[in-house]
């Protein structure tokens, strides 16, 4: 873990697990069930050390996905929608984790989704925080995979995204830009992050490789219960975009939380966990000791 930051947010919680094709980061606290955490693109485990803390009688584990924040990539090639569900279904059954829930952040929500499709032994639930389960609209649509893999292709793309993007400054305005406002500490955490060539490289790459349309039209199909939890704050993933996906899930709640933005789980972690635990206690995907329930509404 020579690359883990001594001050990193819960490294005592790290570890190193090699399972092809890919050398993973992962984070793991607690015990009881076990819940599976995913971060969105762009993000590391470390954006969930809010939330944590707040998720008692389980056992989470949060790893960064394949490419992102310290898990080496085995390959390019496996840094889409399917091949990294497919890669972290892998990584479960190699270390006998069995996930009773999975709680999948902005892309991580969409991962989360397809998990449950294809695992041996599905989750009981799962929870997406502002879930990027919308195609991009108009011009963006067209011109955004385009660019990004236009990018990806690059052999000198990611050194010279790493060199713009990496001031502190330009960190924390992107933050702000997607509607939230998160601590020192936690600007500090993503200007490392964003000044890793691997890092930006991984992020780059899954943004060419992300195919979400097939599961979108699936989604009616899926049948495990699902929590979409939507920021109005959100400027990356509106909270219509939550509503509209539970609306197919035939299982789908949805539930908003007023005046924060995409980095719920970290502005707000307490008032988070208050909807996702009793949602996994009713589904016996945590232990019943829960929090007083607010009833999500669809």
């Amino acid at each position: 873990m020579n690359d883990l930051p001594p001050d990193w947010p819960m490294r005592e919680t790290s570890r190193i697990i090699r399972c092809r094709p890919h050398e993973w980061h992962v984070q793991v606290m607690g015990e009881g069930p076990d819940v599976l955490l995913l971060h969105g693109a762009g993000a590391s485990a470390h954006s969930f050390h809010r939330l944590m803390p707040h998720l008692p009688g389980c056992r989470l584990i949060a790893p960064d996905l394949p490419g992102q924040g310290f898990t080496r990539a085995g390959g390019l090639l496996r840094l889409g929608l399917d091949e990294m569900a497919d890669d972290l279904t892998a990584l479960c059954t190699d270390q006998g984790w069995r996930p009773a829930a999975i709680i999948g952040h902005s892309a991580g929500g969409a991962i989360a989704l397809r998990m449950a499709e294809i695992m041996p032994h599905g989750p009981n639930a799962v929870v997406g925080l502002n879930a990027a389960l919308g195609p991009f609209d108009g011009f963006a649509g067209w011109l955004f995979p385009k660019l990004a893999r236009a990018m990806a292709s690059s052999p000198f793309a990611a050194a010279v995204v790493t060199r713009l993007s990496s001031r502190r400054q330009q960190v924390e305005r992107l933050l702000v830009g997607m509607g939230s406002q998160i601590d020192a500490a936690g600007i500090d955490a993503y200007h490392h992050l964003v000044s890793r060539t691997p890092h930006i490289e991984g992020t780059l790459g899954m943004m060419a490789q992300w195919q979400l349309e097939p599961l979108l039209e699936r989604l009616p199909m899926i049948t495990v219960p699902v929590l979409l939890i939507g920021a109005t704050q959100d400027h990356a993933v509106p909270p219509s975009v939550s509503l509209q996906a539970a609306r197919l899930l035939p299982r789908g709640d949805y539930a908003e939380m007023s005046g924060y933005g995409h980095l719920v789980h970290e502005e707000a972690a307490e008032a988070t966990a208050s909807l996702i635990l009793p949602f996994l206690a009713d589904r016996k995907a945590v232990l019943p000791e829960a929090p007083s329930k607010q009833t999500p509404h669809r």
